[in-house]
């Protein structure tokens, strides 16, 4: 077997005839599979043990030889190996065919293959192979051409006329022949000759052949090789065979297709043994084509082979392909031991980091560690008695348990895994009962609630993975959420309305205006009644009088909340409980911010209770002010009625002002309404704290539903003038339900939309990693705040900070420098650019990095999640890929309606993200300027026109789509990429007109727009990492004396590299222009087919890559994943792996401890190796 660690890349290619055979260990020759009386595989069948080994450990087929000693010795009788029966795994059999037959995935694929190196049509193709037609393999001295079909009468009329001077056949064999023809060197001259000469279809066609041409030149793939004489095999254990309980057989589908191949092809051999007549050979042969193709890909021509009930067989494309394929179901996920599931509940008590594990779980997932301990203690005397101990569950078990536990992390888990915060780890502690307890505090993260949610629990067991579930992913390491750097970890709910209602005041409160000499006495007067909680009191603090409540001080001695953050002197409610704790992180570190949130936690859960809040129906009050406002409504909304049908007014307009009115209506009951609420009303503080609901529901409990959308988005003019309270009539529960059941439906939808796109994000951005320090580049993107007609979606402030400045900022009055080059942009720095009057600055970006392979950590700017800058090997386009994709269940699916029937209507929310992420042609296209100049908009015959007039005099004109709004005015002057009309502009338009750079600020901004809208901050970073993936092809446009063909999709550093080398040999270097790729283009045209393979479009990716003979680097996070190495980020990256770890002694000669990180990679492997030694 390959050692899996021991490669470096991995190449694909076409197998010949011979290499099959080699890898062969015998023929199978008939289709028996097992005896049905006994039980035992058939000899030459397909599980032949002699072929591919014993079905049982050191036994033969006959029984002669039982037992390890004859190890490797082949029985006289039977000829079968006494060996381990895993080998049934790995030997490949094969099928001699009476027949060549040709190779579906090259034949049927788009564009064929053979078609195209042949230069045939696919249809005249499948005649030939199929046996339809003939095709003139050689002329000779006839008026035939070279590969001319000939029907069977044709055929038969030459044969006549010219008896043998010509050659002709039909079925792969004659395929074969004109393969074997080819000379590739030869046709690919050809071939470039054609493309300078011609132009239009003929040129495309040409550039196709010549790609296959140069391939196959390029690989050493022959072409003769998409022809098969020899079938390969796979291992019997790969396509099982088990007896079911009542005596029946359950097989791989493989298994029946294996057999119709080889009953064909011993019915072939048969015929041509006793010479039947050509028609009768010939029709096997035909079914013997058709066989193989259903064998390799069933169903890809004509009808699919089907098993009992209609169902089609599962070929060996379909093995790999799809979710349930070798690649998806398999090799990028697996299922794994020391795992367990349950339903969780809240463990108010725990720490931060610690997790409650029922203990009949523990003692299944921890049981080899508690045998060991047993054995170790002395309470048990071999690992025998210990299982039984265990199973048996002793007294002593349970203490054993505790010690193996202690320092042990578990990692908790709950499905969907939207982003890493979904995985965690925490110290278990041994709970009664048998559900998991999870601290209240990181439901957030992983989104979960009680309701009857349920987690899993995995088992870290090496070293490496205990210290990294400790140092990395334990859940005080993870306050901060990648997206936006915020904390993630905030409290909610419960807790929030505890603090609020602790730190509110009330006027008129018991004891107002008294005061005290410290906190302890206020407490104490408190405590006894003399003043209400949340009292005006002044007490002194710090040698000053401060008048503040009870409720602060217990606030902030109770939690206790540290020095460094100051008195709180003010209503705490949930936003400014999160800037409590993104402060004293920032501030304090982990350890404290841990402490005080579980103080937070302690504090809110206990005065909430005290508080006794609940709701109830009278807390619900409907304003007096109601009635009036309505009927006042109703006769404006009549006015205008009377005034629509005397035809003063278009029905456009009436709608309009309809709307208008209603809902200055509900917006005037909702204002008396929170006049009317008492301040601890309930309802009301579970809002304003932020605990829980919203003004705007509060309002259809209290006030009126107010105006509603019907099905299609469009508003219904007619409003809902009840609220909850006081019941809704038929019809306006009737138009409730739209909007009820269109949310449903949506929801719906949008999980699965997200998921989708979440996994193309991954996909086209999993082998972005951190890796070096600084590529040294000079550029950088000019970024300013993004604006969406004078609303600010994002400031300048959250787009400097955690970033580096690309080239030095200066003072515009003073001169000073604020930031010099390559310096890192802290809050403080952006809030003095902010005050200096600065409105834009050249950062370090992703987008301008310059290395081959990954981003470096200047460019990148600092990680979200901890702070500090990025450290080489961080998987950033993973964590890009989840921030974008976590948040896009919360995106709305909603085409947006303009309200009338004008103009087309703008695409939202997450298909519009989707839309700029594959760089589709949007919905409700814009124009766009093509360049500089001055606008003048006329009408031509109806048709609005507009004309841009450059400084040179030159004119470019546009017609405007009927029904478009205009952006510009005659006189307006427009730069190049400017939008003329209103909606969405083609991404592709705007790279032809103000090139790359202009394309990346304007996918950046609008992706942003659409999460923004929604409320949802992500960083920009995340965007630029897949933006610059989708920018990282060109196409050659002109090849010049390079290698590179016209036409092609390439790298941009490949692409330089080999102009690079033409020009040094003198040679004229090729042209390109860049392309933008959507997100599943560009995932599908990775360097990785192993990546690609995995992705989508198995069998099309792997045709290609093995025609091309592809090699592939091993360079992203899927393609290891897939061959079983270790990631190349984090402690996977190369550069770690010659590091060896010295043994305890050496250390502590040396009498000093080694810092971490001191060891990087760059120690020789030799050095390291004699350092062991000396130890």
């Amino acid at each position: 077997m390959l050692d899996v660690s021991n490669f470096d890349r991995m190449r694909i290619g076409l197998a010949s005839p011979e290499q099959i055979r080699a890898w062969s260990s015998g023929e199978v020759k008939k289709p028996e599979t097992i005896n049905y009386r006994t039980l035992k595989p058939e000899r030459d069948g397909l599980f032949c043990e002699r072929i591919f080994g014993p079905t049982r450990d050191w036994e033969c087929h006959c029984g002669k030889y039982k037992r390890v000693k004859y190890k490797g010795i082949i029985c006289d009788r039977c000829g079968v190996e006494v060996t381990r029966s895993k080998v049934r795994r790995e030997r490949l059999g094969h099928i001699e065919l009476a027949a060549p037959v040709s190779h579906i995935w090259y034949f049927k694929g788009i564009p064929s293959r053979m078609g195209l190196i042949l230069d045939m049509s696919p249809r005249s193709l499948e005649k030939v192979l199929y046996f339809v037609s003939y095709i003139v393999i050689d002329p000779g001295q006839t008026p035939l051409m070279k590969k001319q079909l000939l029907t069977e009468t044709e055929y038969r009329e030459y044969r006549e006329r010219y008896g043998n001077r010509f050659v002709a056949g039909m079925g792969a064999e004659a395929i074969k022949a004109l393969l074997d023809e080819l000379d590739l060197d030869e046709l690919s001259a050809e071939l470039r000759k054609e493309l300078k000469e011609t132009s239009g279809q003929r040129k495309i066609r040409a550039i196709r052949r010549l790609e296959v041409v140069e391939a196959f030149k390029t690989s050493g793939n022959n072409p003769s090789w998409m022809i098969l004489d020899v079938i390969p095999v796979i291992p019997p254990e790969l396509r099982p065979m088990v007896q079911l309980d009542g005596g029946r057989f359950a097989t791989s589908d493989l298994n029946d297709l294996y057999r119709r191949v080889i009953n064909r092809n011993n019915r072939l051999k048969r015929l041509l043994d006793l010479g039947a007549p050509d028609i009768i050979v010939r029709n096997e042969k035909r079914m013997l084509q058709e066989a193989v193709d259903a064998l390799i890909d069933n169903g890809r021509r004509g009808r699919p082979v089907t098993g009992p009930g209609n169902r089609p067989l599962k070929s060996l494309s379909d093995m790999l392909k799809g979710k349930q394929g070798r690649f998806r179901q398999n090799l990028l996920g697996k299922r794994v031991d020391y795992s367990g599931r349950s339903v969780i509940v809240v463990g108010p008590d725990l720490k931060m980091d610690q997790c409650g594990l029922p203990k009949e779980m523990a003692l299944e997932l921890f049981k080899p560690f508690v045998m060991k301990r047993l054995v170790d203690k002395g309470f048990a005397h071999n690992i025998k008695s210990a299982k039984r101990m265990v199973e048996r569950v002793r007294e002593e078990v349970w203490d054993v348990l505790e010690e193996v536990i202690k320092e042990h992390p578990v990692l908790l888990n709950r499905a969907p895994t939207l982003h890493r915060l979904g995985i965690q780890a925490f110290e278990p502690v041994l709970v009664e009962g048998r559900a998991l307890q999870i601290h209240p505090l990181v439901c957030t993260a992983y989104n979960a609630d009680f309701d009857g949610d349920q987690m899993a629990v995995h088992v870290p067991l090496s070293a490496e993975a205990q210290a990294e579930a400790r140092l990395l992913m334990l859940s005080i390491h993870n306050i901060l959420n990648p997206k936006d750097g915020r904390p993630v970890v905030t409290p909610t709910q419960d807790m929030v309305l505890g603090v609020y209602y602790l730190t509110a005041t009330k006027d008129g409160a018991k004891g107002e205006g008294k005061a005290f000499r410290d906190y302890n006495e206020a407490y104490l007067a408190y405590d006894s009644g003399y003043i209400d909680l949340h009292a005006r009191i002044k007490v002194r603090m710090n040698g000053e009088l401060v008048e503040t409540t009870v409720g602060r001080l217990i606030f902030h001695y109770e939690v206790p909340i540290p020095e460094e953050l100051g008195f709180h002197n003010f209503e705490i409610g949930k936003k400014q409980l999160g800037e409590i704790v993104a402060k004293c992180y920032n501030l304090l570190g982990e350890e404290s911010t841990a402490r005080v949130l579980d103080g937070i936690k302690r504090i809110g859960f206990h005065y909430s209770t005290k508080a006794g809040i609940t709701i109830g129906i009278t807390d619900i009050v409907v304003p007096e002010a109601k009635k009036e406002i309505l009927s006042k409504t109703e006769e404006e909304v009549d006015q205008i009625e009377r005034q629509y049908r005397r035809g003063l007014i278009t029905e456009e307009e009436r709608y309009q002002s309809i709307i208008r009115l209603w809902n200055q209506a509900t917006e005037a009951v909702t204002d008396h309404l929170l006049d009317a609420l008492d301040k601890f009303n309930p309802v009301l503080m579970m809002a304003r704290s932020g605990a829980r609901g919203n003004i705007q529901q509060i309002r259809q409990l209290a006030g009126m539903r107010g105006l509603m959308a019907d099905p299609s988005g469009k508003i219904i003019d007619l409003p809902i003038k009840a609220n909850f309270r006081e019941g809704l009539t038929v019809l306006e529960y009737f138009i409730s339900t739209h909007g009820a059941r269109k949310g449903l439906a949506d929801t719906a939808l949008r999980t699965a939309d997200s998921g989708y796109l979440t996994r193309r994000l991954v996909d086209v951005a999993q082998d972005v990693i951190v890796r070096e320090d600084d590529c040294g580049t000079d550029e950088g993107i000019e970024v300013s705040e993004i604006l969406d007609d004078k609303e600010v979606i994002e400031g300048l402030n959250e787009r400097l900070v955690g970033r580096y400045a690309a080239e030095d900022i200066v003072h515009p009055e003073t001169g000073e420098v604020i930031v010099a080059r390559n310096q890192g942009i802290t809050e403080e720095l952006a809030n003095a650019l902010k005050e200096a009057g600065i409105t834009s600055a050249k950062i370090r970006s992703v987008l301008t990095c310059r290395p081959r392979y990954g981003v470096c950590s200047k460019c990148y700017g600092k990680n979200l999640a901890t702070g500090r800058s990025v450290e080489i090997g961080e998987s950033v386009g993973i964590i890009a890929a989840q921030s974008i994709g976590e948040p896009g269940t919360q995106l709305t699916m909603r085409t947006f309606h303009t309200g009338g029937v004008a103009g087309d209507d703008i695409t939202q929310g997450l298909p519009r993200v989707e839309e700029l992420f594959e760089a589709r042609k949007p919905k409700g296209q814009a124009l766009i300027a093509e360049a500089d100049g001055v606008v003048e908009v006329s009408v031509n015959k109806g048709r609005r026109e507009i004309t841009i007039t450059t400084d040179d005099g030159e004119k470019f004109d546009y017609q405007v789509p009927f029904g478009s709004r205009l952006k510009v005015n005659s006189g307006d002057r427009v730069e190049a990429g400017d939008e003329l009309t209103e909606g969405s502009v083609n991404p592709h338009d705007l790279l032809k007109v103000k090139g790359i750079r202009g394309v990346q600020t304007y996918l950046l901004r609008e992706v942003q727009r659409v999460y923004r809208m929604q409320g949802v901050d992500i960083n920009d970073k995340h965007i630029e990492v897949i933006v610059r993936q989708m920018l990282r092809k060109v196409k050659v446009e002109d090849a010049g004396d390079t290698s590179l063909l016209p036409g092609s999709l390439i790298d941009v550093f490949e692409f330089e590299d080999e102009n690079r080398r033409t020009v040094e040999k003198g040679g004229e270097p090729a042209s390109a222009k860049p392309v933008l790729l959507g997100i599943t283009k560009a995932s599908l045209a990775t360097d990785s087919f192993l990546s690609a393979a995995s992705f989508q479009e198995t069998t099309r990716v792997l045709t290609e890559a093995a025609i091309k003979g592809k090699v592939d680097p091993l360079i992203g996070l899927k393609e290891n994943v897939i061959i079983g190495k270790l990631i190349p980020s984090g402690t996977g990256m190369s550069r770690y792996s010659n590091i060896e770890l010295l043994p305890q002694e050496a250390d502590t000669a040396a009498g000093e401890e080694e810092q971490p990180g001191e060891m990087s990679g760059d120690l020789p492997v030799e050095e390291t190796v004699e350092l062991q030694n000396e130890a």
